[in-house]
């Protein structure tokens, strides 16, 4: 990959001691190179030990889409060598979640590794000012990718990802799904030294060289026996999304009131109001977004909110009547009413849905008082 860490020099015991302690695996320890277009339509193999490579697919520089036509020859070339191949792509889209939704739905039916093998992010350039925005856009695009059946990833370098990236959140949510870069200096390196360790936790492989052979090429250590998915062994597929069940004998309404939604399970973020407006987000288990505002559309409870990218979304809360997708704290909030012709406490109070007698209390008026139109009440 293209750009290269200045020398970072750890302590080899620190880095020992910080090694990720997965379970026994046969790809454990196990090295391979990863490819881009400079190494050619058949690859560039590194050494007869080698047991996997990650070829580059293309990707999304800034919204624009560039291919890598290496990829296809280079896979083909990998397995017929018998090494277990994986992907990667160029992952520009900063902090942009819409960005990233357009790029996994360009490249992901695009994949030719099988199902359950590894599908790398690589953000190492264009992150925006924002750190939640970038997490998010990152986030987003590897829970498609596990909802696609495959192994997400998400490739940088150390320095660069604590200065954009809130990779506890990554780790938490994809735990050991990791894939760091420190090299010791620019001459070959057969092996990984694990004195320049990148000690960060969720560290899954370990890219340790840019010069595994003369000449150049990256090499990789697998360090928690990953690169055995979609070879035998399958990743945990991820929980969906509940698909929104639309009960037209529940009434259509809205009303203001701002808060916080936490998700307890995998929500649907649409861009619309409506039940059948396009996914472009999910939330998962623990995530929490502020809403302003909230929609009932046949039985479907939403949120509205506006994305760190600008976007106005809607999230799924759950379902009247229901289950609940999370837990919702409400920010208090003022909401006000204009009297109309005819109204009276009990009219208002029914057509609010709140009490009457609380409704009068709050405006400084007893239940004998008149009223006017044009009057404004709060609730």
């Amino acid at each position: 990959m293209k750009n290269k860490l200045k020398m970072t020099l750890v302590a080899l015991l620190a880095a020992f001691l910080l090694l990720p302690i997965g379970a026994v695996s046969a790809a454990k320890g196990d090295q391979g190179p990863d490819w881009a277009k400079y190494q050619g339509m058949a690859g560039k193999f590194g050494h007869t030990s080698d047991k996997f490579a990650i070829a580059q697919i293309g990707g999304s520089y800034g919204g624009t889409y560039i291919d890598q036509l290496t990829y296809s020859g280079q896979v083909q070339s990998g397995l017929n060598n018998g090494l277990r191949m994986h992907t990667y792509l160029w992952y520009g889209v900063g902090g942009s979640t819409d960005l990233g939704a357009k790029a996994l739905d360009y490249y992901l039916p695009k994949i030719q590794t099988p199902k359950g093998s590894i599908v790398a992010l690589d953000y190492e350039d264009g992150a925006s000012g924002d750190m939640a925005a970038n997490t998010d856009a990152i986030l987003y695009g590897m829970r498609r990718i596990a909802q696609a059946g495959y192994t997400p990833m998400y490739y940088s370098y150390k320095p660069y990802t604590l200065a954009h990236v809130d990779y506890k959140r990554i780790i938490a949510e994809f735990p050991n799904s990791l894939w760091i870069a420190a090299y010791p200096n620019y001459l070959v390196t057969p092996k990984p030294n694990y004195a320049v360790f990148p000690t960060m936790d969720g560290v899954a492989l370990y890219q340790f060289t840019s010069t595994y052979v003369a000449g150049g090429l990256d090499g990789n250590v697998d360090l928690t026996g990953i690169t055995d998915n979609g070879y035998g062994k399958q990743p945990t597929p991820p929980k969906p999304a509940p698909t929104p069940q639309p009960n037209p004998g529940v009434s259509n309404q809205d009303y203001v009131q701002t808060g916080t939604f936490t998700a307890t399970t995998t929500i649907n973020v649409r861009s619309g109001v409506a039940n059948n407006s396009p996914v472009v987000a999910t939330y998962a288990p623990g995530e929490s977004l502020n809403y302003n505002h909230v929609y009932i559309v046949d039985g479907v409870v939403k949120g509205r909110y506006t994305s760190y990218s600008g976007q106005t979304c809607y999230a799924s809360f759950g379902y009247i009547p229901g289950d609940s997708f999370g837990t919702r704290t409400t920010t208090a909030s003022k909401r006000t009413y204009t009297i109309q012709y005819g109204d009276s406490f009990w009219s208002i109070a029914n057509k609010l849905g709140v009490n009457m007698y609380t409704l009068v209390a709050n405006n400084g008026k007893s239940i004998n008082s008149w009223i006017y139109p044009g009057q404004t009440l709060t609730y």
